[in-house]
């Protein structure tokens, strides 16, 4: 078969990574976010729920008519049980203190229903919430993992979820009290008095300028402090993930001091957020006990002119008191609000990012396999590739790789061996031309079929959390333990697993930790085997592992490649030899194109690669 490449040599410098540039919204912690997206983002949350919400509603509406009954029974107490009782009439003093208990234990019942009621919806809310960031975050493509840190998405789906947790469990309740609070007292008010009310709601002026300037003061520090926690974490978690290297080149001091600096940034953001709020408390008391004293003074004149009972002042000032004391929670509201307000659109603007490779909208099949072997032809027509960050990687390539044959790819750093490989995989699509699987275009192909026909192994060979077969089975959970265990012992790690403390059913702990790197790399061939697909991409396979290792994991390779098309991405020249055919890669154009016997017999540069790899071994 020929390869031929041809077409710019502009191209990334990065080996097959996106190079991160200036501008790219990846390089802060807040990704764009759509207008509306947030409110979008609420409705959906609480639409299934609104019989729920509605109810939780009413509960609270009835729970603050209890409440306000009080005053109303003390103005009453004062201005017609009294003077009753004096002429021994006990009757009104009685239905005061019948009135005062029903309304006590109306208001503590369904005080308690909108609690039990609130907190289900609540935590229903959440639990949507986390579960669309957690599928969403799988469902994005892989360029969108490799630009934007675990660490981000750690702080989105815990940090910020958590200040809509505390807003919901919290802060709402507080602001429909105050909203449902100013409605009653305000109509009451009128209605015993309007010229106590008049004063009453005047006063609700000043306060909203405060509200307002406390909104837009504490939105930008909130946004600061949520950017703070998340680069808290991020470094927190980079540094422990990559704890190895921090050990071996004594970083400790260094990320030390690093996070000491986001740290103490994430305490000023703090303190700001505080100051914010002591501000506005100060602001708003003030206004409340001014209102509250010239309202007392006035009231007091008029009783003493005979223009006001006595009761009604009473009941004003109650009415009053309750009507300002939930200001400074208003405050604790409007904090809660501005953190979660930051952290919505936050997981908004990641819930809006859309995989850079889509699932098709219409699919096709993959034809019946041409022979009794598993391979399929695949085919690289007319492909260009650059990433997004700019650069390009891939001129145009056109490529053949028959049904069934071996390819071994190398090459220097950066000549596009990876790209080859992700987008044979669709981790991406070219940007120009086409990769087709037998004919049929991977964009047509569903992706539940795509994974069944091409897998990757990777040098990493990741393990889950688990048991060795609960990691063998990931290609196909529905595999029996026969099936597992054979797929095992035909890549040869039977053994070394039925050694383990619990065979089959060992949990590997996380990343495999408990198997080694070799032992890990048998497992993830075995996993590749009991997949069975077609096309095999094996990703630096062995490149990590010392000369045993090696050697056992070429023996695996011997066994699951056979009858598969494959293609492997290697530096080491000894997993070549196994290759039917030998592609040697350059600034994203193949130069040299045969079999490992003719190669090395030429005078090219896979020549010289090999007695370069010849005269080490010597």
């Amino acid at each position: 078969m020929t390869a031929t490449a041809a077409g710019a040599k502009t191209r990334d410098p990065a080996d097959d990574e996106p190079a991160r540039r200036g501008g790219d919204p990846f390089d802060s912690d807040t990704l764009p976010t759509p207008p509306g997206a947030v409110g979008a983002l609420l409705r959906s949350l609480l639409a299934p729920m609104k019989a729920r919400v509605a109810l939780t509603t009413l509960w609270l509406l009835l729970q603050q008519a209890a409440v306000q009954a009080g005053p109303l029974l003390v103005a009453y107490a004062i201005d017609r049980a009294v003077p009753a009782f004096r002429e021994d009439d006990l009757g009104p003093l009685w239905a005061v203190a019948a009135g005062y208990l029903l309304s006590a234990l109306a208001s503590g019942a369904l005080q308690y229903a909108f609690i039990i009621a609130s907190a289900r919806v609540n935590q229903d809310v959440l639990l949507d919430l986390r579960g669309r960031i957690f599928r969403h975050a799988q469902a994005l493509s892989v360029d969108f993992h490799e630009r934007y840190t675990s660490g981000r998405l750690i702080s989105r789906s815990t940090t910020d979820v958590e200040s809509l947790r505390e807003l919901l469990d919290e802060g709402l309740q507080e602001l429909v009290t105050v909203v449902l609070s100013f409605v009653y007292i305000s109509a009451l008010l009128l209605w015993l008095d309007l010229g106590l009310g008049a004063v009453a709601v005047g006063s609700f002026v000043p306060l909203y300028g405060l509200v307002r300037l406390y909104q837009r003061r504490a939105a930008r520090v909130y946004e600061e402090r949520s950017t703070a926690i998340a680069r808290v974490i991020v470094k927190f978690v980079e540094t422990m993930n990559g704890i190895r290297p921090v050990r071996a080149f004594r970083r400790e001091a260094v990320n030390d001091a690093e996070f000491g600096v986001l740290n103490r940034h994430h305490e000023r953001t703090n303190g700001d957020a505080l100051l914010e709020m002591a501000r506005y408390v100060i602001g708003s008391r003030l206004v409340a006990n001014t209102a509250v004293a010239l309202i007392v003074l006035w009231g007091a004149y008029r009783v003493a002119d005979g223009t006001l009972a006595l009761g009604v002042l009473a009941a004003a000032v109650l009415y009053l008191r309750r009507l300002y004391d939930p200001i400074d929670r208003l405050g604790m509201f409007l904090n809660s609000y501005q953190s979660a307000a930051a952290s919505l659109a936050k997981i908004a603007g990641l819930l809006a990012q859309t995989p850079s490779v889509p699932e098709p909208a219409a699919t096709r099949q993959l034809p019946p396999a041409p022979g009794e072997l598993p391979g399929r032809e695949a085919v690289f027509d007319g492909v260009r590739f650059a990433y997004r960050t700019g650069g390009e990687v891939l001129p145009r390539f056109d490529l053949t790789l028959p049904a069934g044959q071996t390819v071994a790819v190398v090459g220097s750093t950066g000549a596009g061996k990876s790209t080859l490989a992700k987008l044979l995989a669709r981790f991406y699509d070219p940007t120009e031309g086409q990769v087709l699987l037998d004919g049929v275009d991977l964009r047509e192909l569903a992706f539940s079929e795509l994974r069944r026909a091409v897998v990757m192994v990777t040098q990493e060979a990741f393990l889950f959390s688990g048991t060795v077969a609960e990691n063998i089975a990931i290609g196909r959970p529905d595999a029996t333990r026969e099936e597992i265990e054979r797929a095992a012992k035909a890549i040869g790690a039977h053994d070394f697993i039925s050694a383990l403390p619990d065979g089959y059913d060992t949990d590997v702990r996380k990343r495999g930790g408990r198997v080694s790197a070799g032992q890990r790399q048998l497992i993830s061939f075995a996993r590749a085997l009991l997949a069975d697909p077609a096309v095999l991409i094996l990703d630096e396979a062995t490149s990590s592992l010392d000369i045993p290792g090696e050697r056992a994991v070429q023996r695996a390779m011997t066994t699951v490649l056979k009858g598969r098309t494959a293609v492997v991405i290697a530096h080491r020249l000894s997993t070549v030899e196994i290759a039917d055919r030998v592609l040697v890669m350059e600034h994203g154009r193949v130069v040299e194109d045969g079999t490992p016997a003719e190669l090395v017999s030429g005078t090219g540069r896979f020549a010289d690669l090999h007695r370069a790899w010849r005269d080490s071994l010597a």
